[in-house]
């Protein structure tokens, strides 16, 4: 297990105020995936987060940081043993960062019963939104459903007659079709699980052409929609058959590994980097300054998850220890959102909008998503009606 602390870590703490509040650091133990095929998106949570520290002074809600960044390696046993350490050992206020749902779920009952916090910079389970909803689990990115169910408007709006799909067999892949379909109604013509980890698509590329669809509708996180698309290009199916891509598979990270087979895919997301607002384009400018890459919408949204710590910690002054404060100024977060209107529904899911956007390449040259515009506004999950929160 790889123990990365942040460099965040001791500024904060050089930079704490003498007033006893300030002199109390905000505990946040921060898992994600830094190593792997997964690591791209760990990376930029990670890079996101700790951009937003830095526009608030090296401070969250006022308060100086004890920021402890750890490695899952995407694995359930690392995540258990690091859970175990920030709970047990570091006794931190907040726990987030976790990016797959499989490394997510097998810890998640240790930490909600712990009394911990734990706010998701990414993965949304449905199990979670809806009877098994708890609280001290808040989600500041989306659903599992979200994206794909914009996607599947998408295809239903384009009148595709003949849409395959290819996801991850794991849960996040799993509930993105489940989403996809809620949307699209028409029959899937071939429907496809593969791997996680899995980057040789040849024997599925070769179902998908002999299937003959409109469309490809794919759920493949990180290297593997890399390798899925490419492959996927170099059997010359681009120019036939519609690729339909959630954000997080159409995005920088993807665009700068691919390139040109990429123009023209429409994908959906809840941020793109043109949206309008002085605080977006802060966070695009900066965040690309700063690294040395565009941002991603995995970025964005764990820059928001620190704004709403930011301002839940600032609503309690500081006192993060009331649990029951801290969840209810959670709960009540009104915060500058980077994607725009952003509040909790009941089940402590977003309510937020979605919007389509698609990859061109502009007047420099660069290839980049452009904003096409609305495809799900106001947009709240299929399960809060099902969770019993007061």
């Amino acid at each position: 297990m790889k123990l990365l602390l942040s460099a965040l870590t001791l500024t904060a703490s050089l930079l704490a105020a003498p007033a006893a509040m300030a002199n109390t650091p905000l505990k946040i133990g921060f898992l994600t995936t830094l190593s792997g095929p997964g690591a791209a998106l760990g990376q930029d949570t990670r890079d996101g987060f700790a951009l937003a520290i830095k526009h608030n002074g090296d401070r969250l809600g006022g308060l100086p940081l004890d920021l402890q960044i750890v490695d899952d390696q995407l694995s359930p046993d690392s995540a258990r043993q690091s859970v175990d350490r920030f709970i047990k050992l570091n006794k931190v206020d907040i726990l987030t960062g976790v990016v797959y749902s499989n490394v997510l779920l097998p810890v998640l009952p240790t930490i909600l019963a712990s009394d911990t916090v734990y706010i998701s910079t990414n993965t949304g389970p449905m199990d979670y939104a809806g009877a098994k909803c708890n609280k001290n689990f808040f989600v500041a990115a989306w659903q599992n459903e979200d994206i794909p169910q914009a996607m599947g408007r998408f295809a239903a709006t384009r009148e595709y007659k003949r849409v395959a799909m290819i996801a991850a067999n794991y849960p996040g892949g799993r509930e993105s079709a489940i989403g996809f379909k809620r949307q699209y109604t028409a029959p899937i013509v071939e429907e496809i699980y593969t791997k996680m980890g899995q980057l040789d698509y040849a024997a599925e590329i070769a179902t998908l052409r002999a299937s003959k669809p409109d469309a490809v509708f794919f759920f493949l996180p990180g290297g593997m929609g890399v390798n899925f698309i490419k492959q996927f290009e170099a059997a010359g199916l681009t120019k036939q058959i519609a690729l339909l891509a959630p954000g997080y598979s159409a995005d920088e990270d993807t665009l700068r590994a691919v390139g040109e087979p990429m123009v023209g895919v429409y994908n959906a997301s809840h941020w793109a980097a043109d949206l309008p607002g002085a605080l977006n384009q802060k966070f695009v400018a900066d965040f690309t300054k700063t690294y040395g890459r565009a941002p991603t919408m995995t970025a964005a949204q764990a820059y928001d998850t620190a704004l709403l710590i930011d301002h839940a910690v600032r609503r309690v002054d500081g006192k993060v220890a009331n649990r029951d404060a801290l969840r209810k100024a959670l709960r009540e977060a009104q915060f500058p959102s980077l994607r725009g209107p952003f509040k909790f529904n009941n089940n402590q899911f977003p309510i937020h909008t979605l919007y389509m956007r698609v990859v061109q390449k502009d007047a420099s040259g660069r290839i980049a998503n452009k904003l096409v515009g609305e495809i799900l506004p106001n947009h709240a999950d299929p399960y809060a009606a099902q969770c019993k929160l007061p």
